[in-house]
């Protein structure tokens, strides 16, 4: 019977919640991947894109109000929710909203992440939501945001911050948070220097994970005066969230305790925003067991799927086998005589004969030729690598032409091919 009533009383939460994910930014790290769409429109694991897990983890958790707040580079992002994101239907109050900066209060695009929210106020309102969710749209994760929502309430907070334990030497590129025995955030340091560490785990800090629950009454005031102070650069971690802390009710939610399949009771989140990462959290797929699962029918990761042939492996000769090992391999691929082995394949991938790909992601439509090596790469997509190309075994010779990390990890763009492609990426 709790049970039952814990489910009612989640989903009528949902119900009264609105989501507002913030896909603006770039995502300058990730190098010429973001040369022509927005961070979150970056292919990842195969089919889907980097903005597919907040929508999925929205529509799973019954949050079928949905704003998207675009800004960078955003045709690719807008094509992709276009298509994919159409299913939810507006004759029961479902949407997926596209939101681009339009200047629609003042004459300036969105200047900080709270700013994006502010300037789609009137939007909000209209809706007229009890609780309004943030959300990033640039990280991997499942969470089940009812339960996230629940805490809220139940805490009666004014705002609650997603938290996670961050290695502090990593630490610095998060908001730090420290919290008392209740879990309310008692200090607020956005991208500190020297982050501390938690009470009894030296290696780790309290980080926010950039999800965000507010009373939408409350929310809406806050912005308001944000707006009115000069001095503010209008975003959430430097300027609102440590504003908020010492004279309103804001609590940490542990991200354990609403992550969705965890493994080894670890929970997994990833921010991709660096080639070395992209590169990891990608091949972690291809694992007998990964942290992430995508097999899931209880919690399906939902995206635009293309209407493609299956994978196809030809050629069974000694020195000419199609043959794809310890990786993923997505529809439309065609592996002639060549061996993938610990790789991740996107859709409409060709691999012609006597080629050798190990440990790379290759993104969809590349056209790989005859002969050709490719070690620790990631291949944008559009490439067609020419017959013959080795990557991946001289990094000194790689950089000629390409970028390559400091960890090893190659990359390789149509652009950096002499390849002019007139695609939406």
């Amino acid at each position: 019977m709790k049970q039952e009533a814990d489910l009612r009383f989640h989903s009528q939460i949902t119900r009264n919640s609105i989501a507002m994910i913030l896909a603006g930014g770039r995502g300058s790290r990730l190098r010429q991947l973001t040369d022509w769409r927005a961070k979150p429109a970056v292919p990842f694991g195969g089919k889907f894109r980097i903005i597919d897990f907040p929508l999925s983890n929205c529509v799973n958790s019954g949050i079928r109000r949905i704003g998207i707040a675009t800004q960078y580079k955003s045709q690719s992002l807008i094509s992709h929710i276009q298509h994919g994101w159409g299913f939810l239907d507006g004759r029961f109050h479902e949407f997926v909203e596209l939101l681009p900066a339009q200047q629609r209060i003042e004459e300036t695009w969105y200047q900080g992440t709270a700013d994006a929210v502010y300037q789609n106020i009137d939007i909000l309102r209209r809706h007229n939501p009890d609780y309004v969710l943030i959300l990033g749209g640039d990280h991997v994760y499942k969470m089940d945001y009812s339960k996230l929502l629940a805490y809220h309430v139940e805490k009666s907070a004014d705002m609650t911050v997603a938290c996670i334990g961050i290695p502090v030497e990593s630490a610095s590129s998060f908001g730090i948070m420290s919290v008392n025995d209740d879990l309310r955030v008692t200090s607020f340091d956005e991208k500190p220097s020297a982050p501390s560490p938690m009470p009894g785990h030296p290696g780790l800090a309290l980080g926010s994970m950039g999800i965000y629950v507010f009373n939408a009454s409350f929310l809406f005031e806050q912005l308001i005066l944000d707006h009115d102070e000069r001095s503010s650069s209008h975003d959430f971690g430097h300027d609102l969230i440590p504003y908020l802390v010492p004279r309103h009710r804001v609590f940490a939610h542990r991200f354990a305790d609403s992550c969705v399949n965890m493994v080894s009771g670890v929970p997994y989140w990833r921010d991709v925003g660096t080639i070395d990462a992209y590169w990891e959290a990608n091949l972690d797929l291809t694992h007998v067991t990964p942290d992430l699962n995508l097999y899931d029918d209880e919690w399906p990761i939902w995206t635009h799927q293309e209407q493609l042939p299956p994978a196809k492996f030809v050629f069974d000769d000694d020195d000419r086998r199609g043959q794809a090992l310890d990786s993923m391999v997505s529809g439309g691929c065609i592996i002639s005589g060549s061996t993938v082995r610990r790789s991740l394949l996107f859709s409409n991938v060709q691999v012609r004969s006597y080629s050798s790909i190990e440990d790379s992601v290759v993104l969809p439509n590349v056209d790989i030729g005859r002969n050709v090596r490719l070690r620790r790469v990631v291949v944008d997509k559009h490439c067609v690598i020419p017959p013959g190309l080795m990557v991946g075994f001289d990094p000194e010779e790689d950089r000629k032409r390409f970028y390559v990390t400091e960890y090893g990890i190659t990359l390789i763009t149509p652009e950096m091919l002499g390849q002019k492609i007139h695609h939406v990426r």
